[in-house]
């Protein structure tokens, strides 16, 4: 069964970095996309940065030129790079993936359980 699973959250300052990691298990035959959503309390998921399996990505407006996301399509993981960290990135960081899983011909949405990020002073 496939599974995905969020680390590098964490507590950092304004104007602070943290690297994300998002790790996968269980077979897969492909990997559509992958991406990033995050939400904070009392407020609805979103989307962060999304990259596709040719490389191609997209940031919400929010993150752009803060944020990078990266893939290693070879063991199937991704990352968020965040730097310049401001308070309203405080949220809970989901990895997502959109996916076909290696018995299946299918393509589903697979989620991790998150990783809390707060930024303050």
């Amino acid at each position: 069964q496939v599974q995905l699973m969020e680390s590098g959250g964490g507590w950092v300052q304004p104007g602070g970095s943290l690297r994300l990691a998002c790790t996968t298990s269980g077979s897969i035959f492909s990997i559509n996309a992958m991406a990033w959503y995050r939400q904070a309390p009392g407020k609805e998921r979103e989307l962060v940065a999304l990259i596709t399996g040719a490389g191609f990505t997209n940031y919400a407006d929010f993150v752009k030129g803060r944020f990078t996301i990266s893939r290693d399509a070879a063991v199937n993981t991704m990352n968020l790079d965040m730097n310049n960290l401001k308070p309203e990135d405080t949220a809970v960081y989901y990895c997502n993936a959109n996916l076909v899983p290696a018995d299946d011909t299918g393509e589903y949405d697979y989620w991790g359980q998150g990783t809390q990020v707060t930024v303050s002073s």
